[in-house]
C-alpha cells in the first residue's frame, strides 16, 4: 500500500507542476501588460519600466518560473491588478460557498444516481429499466442553465418554497446542488447501473442466489460491494470540477463561488486571479483523484498493483 501511495502522490506532484508550468506560459499569451495595468493607464514609460522591474518582469523566463514557483510553495498566489490585494485572499473568501455547493451537489447526484442505477439494473431489459435510463439521458442532457431557472420559476416563484438566489442557509443551497445533482445524478445512475450489471453475472452472486439470499441483499450487498469502485471514482473526479467552478449554474442563482471570480477575472484580464484559480482548481482535481485512487486502492487490493 504504501508503494502504491508514494507513486499516485509523484504523479500528482508531476501533474500539478505541468499545470503551474502551463498556466504560466499562457500568462504570457494574454493581450496585457501586468506592468501598465498595475501602473495605471496615464503612467508613462519610465514609471510602468519601474514597475516591471519591480515585479521581476525584465528577468529570463526561467528565473520567472523558478520565482513564481518559489511562491506558490510558500502559498503566495499574486496579487490582484484589479482588486489589489492577494489573489489567496480573494480565492479564500469564495471558497465556502463553492464547497458548500460542491458537497450539495455531489449528495443530490449520489442520492437521485445510485438507487436508480441499481432499481434499473436489478430489473434489466424491463419497462422499468428503459424508462429509468431514459430519464438519465434527460438529466444528462438538459442544459444546467434551463434547469436552472425552471427550478427557480416552479420551486422559487410560483410555489415560494426556496430564494430566488443569493448566498446563505441551505435553503439558498438547495436548488443551485439539486440542480447539479440532476446532471450528475444522470452519470451516476448509467455508470452504476453498468457496473451493478457487470457484477450481477458474476459466479458469486449466482452463489448468493443459490443459497437462497433475497435479491436486493444480492443487488446491495454482494454485487454492490464491487459496482461501487467506478463511482468513487466519479466522485473524485467531480470534487475536481465542482471546486474549479461551475460558472452557468453560479450564474443563474447568484452563487459567489469559484467559477464566478474566474469570469470575472477573464472579463477584467485580472491575469494573477485566472492564473490563481486555476491552480486551485488543478491541485483540486489531482487531490480529487488521489483521493478516489487511495479509496480504491484500499477497497480492492488488486488495484495496487496496476
Amino acid at each position: 500500500m504504501l508503494r502504491f501511495l508514494a507513486r499516485r502522490l509523484a504523479q500528482s506532484v508531476l501533474v500539478i507542476l505541468g499545470v503551474t508550468l502551463v498556466t504560466f506560459l499562457i500568462s504570457f499569451a494574454v493581450p496585457a501588460d501586468p506592468a501598465r495595468m498595475i501602473a495605471g493607464r496615464s503612467a508613462s514609460a519610465a514609471e510602468v519600466a519601474s514597475v516591471r522591474h519591480q515585479l521581476g518582469l525584465d528577468r529570463p523566463l526561467p528565473v520567472q518560473y523558478l520565482r513564481y514557483l518559489g511562491h506558490l510553495v510558500r502559498g503566495d498566489l499574486g496579487r490582484s491588478y484589479v482588486q489589489r490585494i492577494d489573489v489567496s485572499t480573494v480565492v479564500e473568501s469564495r471558497l465556502p460557498a463553492t464547497l458548500e455547493l460542491m458537497a450539495g451537489a455531489i449528495f443530490f447526484e449520489l442520492l437521485l444516481g445510485l438507487p436508480a442505477g441499481a432499481f434499473s439494473a436489478a430489473r434489466r431489459g424491463t419497462r422499468a429499466d428503459k424508462g429509468t435510463m431514459v430519464l438519465s439521458f434527460i438529466g444528462v442532457s438538459a442544459p444546467q442553465f434551463v434547469v436552472g431557472l425552471l427550478l427557480l420559476y416552479v420551486f422559487g416563484y410560483l410555489l415560494d418554497l426556496f430564494p430566488l438566489g443569493g448566498y446563505g442557509g441551505l435553503a439558498n443551497l438547495f436548488l443551485p446542488a439539486l440542480t447539479l445533482g440532476i446532471a450528475g445524478g444522470g452519470w451516476y445512475a448509467r455508470q452504476s447501473r453498468s457496473s451493478m450489471v457487470d457484477a450481477l453475472r458474476q459466479d458469486y452472486v449466482r452463489t448468493a442466489r443459490a443459497k437462497g439470499a433475497g435479491e436486493w441483499r444480492v443487488v446491495l450487498l454482494h454485487a454492490g460491494r464491487n459496482a461501487v469502485l467506478p463511482v468513487i471514482a466519479m466522485i473524485g473526479l467531480d470534487i475536481g470540477n465542482f471546486m474549479q467552478g461551475v460558472v452557468v449554474v453560479e450564474a443563474v442563482y447568484g452563487w459567489p463561488g469559484i467559477g464566478q471570480l474566474a469570469w470575472q477575472a477573464i472579463q477584467q484580464l485580472d491575469i494573477p486571479v485566472i492564473m490563481g484559480v486555476t491552480i486551485v482548481a488543478a491541485v483540486a482535481i489531482v487531490l480529487g483523484n488521489l483521493l478516489a485512487d487511495i479509496i480504491t486502492g484500499a477497497l480492492d487490493p488488486r488495484i495496487r498493483v496496476r
